[in-house]
């Protein structure tokens, strides 16, 4: 067969496909019975085809709130994140809607689509494997790549709203805050979350904590009634470390600060020699949910007791409400695999939500913020 009989061939059959993923959106939103449905996905309309406004068959199945056909859409393969030009998941739209069937079918694919990905990526196939090339991240600039993030450049200022922030510049049209001052209220409650009822919180506790930034959280386990008796700060940013020291974090009581990644540590004698923290929290600025995961293995040995508590700062997905609700159940199914059971508090992150970005990068849109405070499974 000459190339352009094959070509005209391919032309053809990519034709086809695409009409008959037209119909199915088309079937699905004039509300043809399941079995017209079911007819075209076996003559092969292809799940995945978004037509001219992004519409997906799972977007138009949420759309005539069908709870059957979204099953029938993610039995078969239709992807449970899949976004349409206004970066709407099928998902946003049962939420809109109020179907708690649908979106809840929607949601519990991607627990099991990212809880396999978590599985797949724990078994550690060579570096250039077609699957470590599937699961390697692709955001290479600094708020993506923790290497670029280190070897980049920080600026710490004030906004016009007298909001203090810590800037990271992506590239030369766009930046985005490593922390900004609006988490304080967040930061305020997961100290009152982790603290206020530990049973040494008189003597001093024992802190842990991963990722500096602006130094809020640090700063209201040191306005404790009773200071920490170790308040061990984990940062890799020189910028930041410049930013401790200016600001005479290097000069404080009982704080000592290890230069570097977590990952440089969590098995250091500087660690292992305390025994145990009554509380740990971390909070890092460009690493993915995978590095997360693995930190999530360590939190037991780094734990005092019973008593003690871990937190992190849940933002992952936060841009999107069905995302943020898979990876908050993810966080939660992960951790109870390590032995920690979590209680989520919701906090409310909507007051100067209209002015707190100015022209940076938005990382957090959703009204409710989901507050992780995680102990030790009693046996």
């Amino acid at each position: 067969m000459a190339p352009s009989d094959q070509d005209s061939n391919s032309d053809t059959e990519v034709d086809s496909m695409i009409e008959l993923g037209q119909r199915l959106i088309t079937a699905i939103l004039e509300r043809a019975p399941l079995e017209e449905a079911k007819t075209l996905i076996v003559a092969g309309a292809p799940l995945w085809y978004q037509d001219g406004e992004g519409t997906s068959a799972l977007h138009a199945a949420a759309y005539v709130e069908s709870s059957d056909l979204v099953r029938l859409l993610i039995d078969e393969g239709a992807l449970w994140n899949a976004v349409d030009n206004n970066h709407i998941t099928a998902g946003d739209i049962a939420l809109s809607y109020n179907d708690a069937t649908s979106y809840t079918v929607i949601r519990n694919a991607g627990i099991r689509s990212e809880l396999l990905l978590a599985l797949l990526s724990s078994r550690s196939p060579s570096a250039d494997s077609s699957l470590a090339r599937v699961l390697k991240a692709t955001d290479v600039t600094p708020a993506g790549s923790t290497d670029a993030y280190l070897s980049s450049r920080l600026k710490f200022t004030i906004d016009d709203h007298g909001q203090e922030i810590c800037l990271l510049r992506i590239n030369e049209e766009e930046e985005v805050g490593v922390m900004m001052g609006w988490e304080r209220e967040i930061m305020e409650e997961t100290v009152h979350k982790l603290c206020d009822d530990h049973k040494s919180l008189n003597d001093g506790l024992k802190v842990l904590n991963i990722g500096f930034g602006l130094g809020i959280i640090d700063g209201l386990f040191q306005a404790l009634p009773t200071p920490p008796s170790l308040h061990v700060i984990i940062e890799a940013h020189p910028d930041v470390l410049r930013h401790m020291r200016n600001l005479g974090w290097y000069d404080k009581k009982e704080v000592k600060i290890l230069e570097g990644k977590w990952q440089d540590f969590i098995e250091s004698e500087e660690l292992l020699s305390v025994g145990g923290f009554d509380v740990v929290y971390t909070d890092t600025f460009s690493e993915d949910y995978k590095e997360l995961h693995r930190f999530f293995g360590q939190v037991p040995d780094l734990l005092a007791g019973p008593d003690s508590c871990f937190g992190f700062f849940n933002g992952l997905g936060a841009t999107n409400a069905l995302f943020y609700d898979v990876y908050t159940h993810v966080s939660d199914l992960h951790l109870a695999d390590v032995g920690i059971d979590v209680e989520w508090n919701d906090v409310e992150v909507t007051a100067g939500s209209d002015v707190r970005w100015g022209a940076t990068r938005e990382y957090f849109v959703l009204p409710i913020y989901r507050l992780p405070i995680g102990k030790m499974r009693t046996i």
